[in-house]
């Protein structure tokens, strides 16, 4: 099959490993989740930020209708002119020892942490079922053209047996159907191996190509390690238990935030700045003493603009027709949601566990038996080639050998590929991949 891109001059060989460490590069749901952490890390500075006093600019100017009257005709303002320039520095001064905020903002921040390590488990979980379906296409290629071989060297035989006038034509015709559906088989079998490697090559490169092969570690798979060791291993390294945990912690963080509507809050103001009818430091004319005053004369030669002021603002709440009530209620709700969540996330790992453990099992029993069944097929073909070729059996018996022992070989090596996945998808779920 023509390979999708052009690449490098030797085909690139890689490794479970280096396939894992590729995906993790290019896998787009990582990068997301990685995206995901730093917004929430922006989340944590902000809510820091807000236990701090801010500085801001205060620049504004006021123009008012004059009537002849210092103030204008908005008797509120100071008059026809105001000129506000102040630096502001505010401080809400209860949140120093109201830390919920920031502890929410770090239990978020925790949470997705945990979800791009979800999210690199999931996709390692991708990257061994697309690897090992190329090495299982591989393998089954292989075994289909020791099939095709040994179609020929039938078919062969059948013409020789049927020169020498010892079977009919019939049996070069049913040798010849074989041979043709196992040139076919063939022809499957590499569309297979293209197909595989198309699938893991999304993932694994930046732009798809299926220039490489990957290294057969099929036979070079650990033993199962002991069921409490993977048990707690599973445990203590769960990114969705975790995530779970994390989430419970934020839901008691906005629990606590929610009543936070029952208390005070106390605020202090400071400003420094301009305030004045004139943008100066001293007017420039004759003012009035108080800036409101109308008696005659009642004027100094100037007056300082400069200045400052503090003001101090407690609020205290006293009704809200049940919001803040509902909050908390709300925020209770989502306590019992996210308990729920990881209550679910303990039952699913213990279910996922047991589910890959057991096909482990079952996969590594098996291979024995898969391996007697081969040499067993293999020496029936053997012999009933040689049954044939002595008159004794016909050319249906030695298909159906030649089938069995594809069917057979095919076997073997899927039992050795589902041992190899299921190893490692339980390294998977216990972190050790």
């Amino acid at each position: 099959m023509l390979a999708l891109s052009a690449g490098a001059q030797t085909p690139l060989v890689i490794s479970l490993q280096d396939a894992l460490t590729r995906a993790r590069q290019y896998g787009t749901q990582i990068q997301s989740a990685n995206l995901n952490t730093l917004l929430a890390r922006e989340d944590r500075v902000q809510a820091k930020a807000a236990t701090l006093p801010s500085l801001n600019a205060f620049n504004q100017f006021i123009y008012t209708e004059g009537n002849g009257t210092a103030s204008g005709v908005y008797v509120a303002n100071d008059g026809v002119h105001v000129y506000n320039e102040q630096a502001q520095v505010h401080e809400e001064v209860l949140s120093l020892v109201r830390r919920a905020e920031i502890r929410r903002a770090m239990a978020a921040e925790a949470v997705t942490k945990a979800k791009v390590e979800v999210a690199q488990r999931g996709l390692n979980a991708t990257v061994v079922q697309d690897y090992y379906a190329i090495l299982a296409a591989q393998r089954r290629f292989v075994n289909t053209q020791t099939s095709l071989r040994e179609a020929e060297q039938f078919l062969d035989i059948s013409q020789k047996q049927e020169k020498g006038g010892e079977v009919a034509h019939a049996d070069v015709i049913k040798a010849q159907i074989s041979l043709g559906q196992r040139r076919r088989d063939l022809q499957d079998a590499q569309l297979n191996i293209d197909k595989a490697r198309i699938a893991l090559g999304v993932l694994i490169f930046p732009d798809l190509r299926t220039d490489y092969s990957v290294q057969d570690d099929v036979q070079q798979a650990p033993l199962l390690p002991p069921l409490p060791e993977t048990q707690a291993k599973a445990t203590a390294t769960n990114p969705d238990l975790a995530a779970a945990r994390f989430s419970l912690q934020q839901a008691g963080y906005e629990h606590e935030i929610a009543k936070y509507g029952y208390l005070p809050s106390l605020s202090l103001d400071f400003f420094y700045g301009i305030d004045a009818n004139q943008f100066a430091a001293y007017t420039d004319h004759p003012t009035e003493e108080s800036g409101r005053s109308t008696q005659p004369n009642y004027e100094v030669p100037s007056r300082k603009n400069i200045g400052y002021s503090g003001q101090i603002t407690l609020n205290v709440p006293v009704w809200n027709w049940g919001a803040t009530r509902s909050k908390i209620k709300q925020a209770e709700l989502k306590q019992q949601q996210a308990q729920l969540d990881l209550t679910l996330a303990q039952r699913t790992l213990q279910g996922n566990l047991a589910a890959a453990y057991g096909e482990a099992q079952v996969a590594q029993a098996q291979i024995d038996s898969l391996r007697g069944s081969l040499d067993l097929s293999a020496e029936s073909l053997r012999l009933t080639l040689l049954r044939y070729e002595a008159g004794e059996s016909t050319a249906l018996e030695v298909v159906d050998a030649q089938t069995t022992l594809t069917q057979a070989r095919n076997a073997y090596d899927d039992g050795l590929v589902r041992y190899r996945v299921a190893l490692a998808l339980l390294q998977t779920l216990t972190g050790s991949l």
